[in-house]
């Protein structure tokens, strides 16, 4: 586990981000992703009767619509025990197989560091 403070400031603030987007609209998880421009993408999980998106991929959704080429990291705010193959692939797939993927619980405090692919 690493304490939200002892990550670095970008990391923090996309940690920070996803946590927000969980608490404020009361989905089970928030993610962040930050691109190669250092801009951040926020989203919470979607759940509607016809459409089912995980929090992170529904991130990486929105930085592809919005131009994003690359992704430098992303963050995902779960009770989840890990990040599943399914968003792990979306990462990997805009940003590349190193992108490192933080998951953290609600308390902000990293669990786990796995890169996307």
């Amino acid at each position: 586990m690493t304490e939200s403070s002892a990550l670095d400031p970008e990391d923090r603030k996309i940690v920070t981000l996803a946590r927000s987007a969980r608490a404020r609209n009361g989905v089970p998880e928030g993610a962040a992703v930050r691109d190669e421009t250092g801009r951040t993408y926020v989203a919470g999980s979607v759940e509607l009767a016809s459409l089912r998106l995980s929090a992170l991929r529904t991130a990486v959704a929105m930085a592809v619509a919005s131009g994003a080429r690359s992704l430098e990291a992303a963050a995902v705010v779960s009770d989840a025990e890990g990040v599943p193959a399914e968003d792990l692939a979306a990462v990997a797939d805009l940003g590349g197989a190193g992108t490192p993927v933080l998951l953290a619980g609600a308390d902000g405090v990293v669990r786990e560091t796995v890169s996307a692919g």
